[in-house]
């Protein structure tokens, strides 16, 4: 089995049509931290699926999207986050690609 890392997935997006398809697709990778991040645990095939998705809906010239590698969901993955307020609650690992 491939193995899977938590990535933290934010992105800023010019226009609002190409908003609502960005956040659609990466709702089908992950889940929503917030209304513009997302924690998506990937393999390495999937995220590359995740990059080919964004890569056709985003305008490259305007738009901006972060993916930050944050290690194995069961170790760094999940000891890396800190919350001020409400704390969202971390998923536990495994695939949620719809």
């Amino acid at each position: 089995m491939a193995k899977r890392k938590r990535y933290l997935v934010a992105y800023d997006i010019r226009d609002d049509k190409r908003l609502r398809r960005v956040h659609k697709t990466v709702k089908g990778y992950g889940w929503s931290l917030q209304y513009s991040v997302f924690i998506c645990d990937l393999d390495a095939m999937e995220l590359l699926s995740l990059k080919t998705d964004l890569g056709a809906v985003i305008h490259h010239a305007a738009d901006s999207i972060a993916i930050v590698d944050l290690g194995a969901p069961e170790e760094r993955g999940r000891e890396c986050f800190q919350f001020m307020g409400v704390a969202a609650r971390l998923p536990a690992s495994g695939a949620v690609i719809i």
